[in-house]
């Protein structure tokens, strides 16, 4: 094949630091529009990026050209330095380390979309490690509660 074509979906979700609730609505739709930026230069669009108050969720297109780890480390890096001069209480904004990631079937593109863009009222009734651990379930990811939570 003379190109190289992908259609790679997948759905990002990473914490603040010790899941503190720093993600407030002062600078919340700002964060996610520097984010789409971010996964654009990246080559990696994004097809529906949320938050609620100490994690994000963000389902994007993988670029065919970057790794996902490099592309995970670019949006956490460059938000998280934005932030920090967002105003008072932000200057110590951190993300957890590390993330999770899932692929997504373009069948359940919207799906998932409609997910994200619900978080806050899903959360009203889920706690965001009981979420996570859904996620590992469903996704057959095997982990260890000593490390997952930071």
């Amino acid at each position: 094949m003379p190109q190289s074509l992908a259609n790679i979906l997948v759905h990002l979700i990473f914490s603040t630091k010790e899941r503190r609730p720093l993600i407030r609505d002062d600078v919340r739709e700002h964060l996610h529009a520097y984010i789409v930026g971010i996964l654009e230069n990246q080559q990696s669009p994004s097809l529906q990026t949320n938050s609620v108050e100490d994690h994000a969720h963000i389902l994007f297109v993988l670029s065919k050209n970057l790794p996902l780890a490099k592309i995970v480390q670019e949006v956490k890096q460059s938000s998280s330095k934005w932030i920090k001069v967002q105003g008072e209480g932000y200057s110590d904004f951190g993300w957890q380390n590390g993330y999770a990631a899932f692929s997504v079937s373009e069948s359940q593109r919207e799906v998932v979309r409609e997910y994200i863009r619900n978080q806050r009222e899903h959360h009203a009734k889920v706690s965001f490690q009981d979420e996570l651990r859904q996620f590992f379930k469903r996704h057959g990811v095997d982990y260890d509660e000593g490390y997952v939570w930071d």
